[in-house]
């Protein structure tokens, strides 16, 4: 990080480098269309998996029987632990031929009358947007999950106990007791999901398509700023404008990270205490 500040404050950012536009023959080097491509894909795999984190921490917390949950622990800490390729690999061969060949197909089928569910485009590999979301979906899921059910038990037991006999469903206790008590933790767990998909790269690079367009439909594909580092290095070898440009879009995903870390950070200390809503 040291070394990429010091070299950035030798560079002099181009004049279109926050356009959408992105060109090297025409010496059009925009940034934009990889930092949109980051947030449309980081932002909507951020929300699927704060859902099914949230469903599954509450399952695992209350619902659940304590085997069955002593089962499900070790299986979510297992997928935070599986590298990114091996997602990337499992994602290309096997969801994504899936997804071309006939999930792709049947929405447009059905829903192509609607903006934004066109023609499908490219390959029937299932290269693009919808196989993006499903890889940072499931690299996001576990260190959410694993947030949200750690700040959901640490909700003392005798809240538990006291919603519950005063006539409260565990529903009750957990949707106004629990959540509120441990909103802390989830709103962490959040801004650690959209780092972990924001900065994804091995596996998103594999999947997503690499055409550096803003998606013109659901099923077409796109670039982030990790991933376009990713698979451009190899050109800063031998052309030093390459490397002038992967140099200053490392710092624009670096700052990008440092500023959303601040506003989870803020937001975070100016989380309310807990107080015991009436039930």
């Amino acid at each position: 990080m040291f070394g990429v500040l010091v070299y950035a404050c030798k560079l002099t950012l181009l004049p279109d480098f926050f356009s959408m536009q992105w060109d090297p023959p025409a010496n059009q080097w925009g940034v934009g269309v990889f930092v949109a491509g980051s947030f449309i894909t980081a932002v909507p795999a951020l929300i699927l998996s704060m859902a099914i984190g949230l469903g599954i921490a509450i399952a695992s917390t209350t619902y659940l029987p304590r085997f069955v949950s002593r089962l499900l622990d070790p299986f979510v800490d297992l997928l935070a632990g599986i590298p990114s390729v091996v997602y990337g690999i499992w994602a290309f061969i096997v969801v994504g031929p899936v997804l071309g060949k006939v999930i792709n197909p049947w929405v447009f089928a059905h829903f192509h009358t609607v903006p934004g569910f066109g023609a499908p485009e490219g390959s029937e590999l299932g290269t693009g947007l919808p196989l993006a979301l499903i890889v940072l979906t499931l690299m996001a899921l576990p260190i959410t999950t694993l947030l949200i059910r750690d700040a959901l038990r640490s909700v003392p037991k005798d809240l538990w106990e006291s919603g519950l006999a005063l006539g409260a469903t565990r529903w009750e206790v957990t949707r106004r007791v629990a959540i509120p008590y441990s909103l802390r933790g989830i709103v962490s767990a959040a801004f650690l999901g959209f780092g972990r998909a924001f900065g994804e790269t091995v596996a998103v690079a594999m999947v997503i398509g690499s055409i550096p367009a803003l998606p013109d439909n659901a099923y077409a594909p796109t670039y982030t700023i990790a991933a376009a580092m990713f698979q451009l290095l190899d050109s800063s070898f031998s052309d030093h404008q390459f490397l002038v440009v992967l140099t200053e879009m490392a710092l624009v995903l670096m700052v990008i990270t440092l500023v959303v870390n601040l506003v989870g950070r803020r937001l975070i200390s100016n989380l309310t205490h807990f107080d015991v809503p009436g039930l």
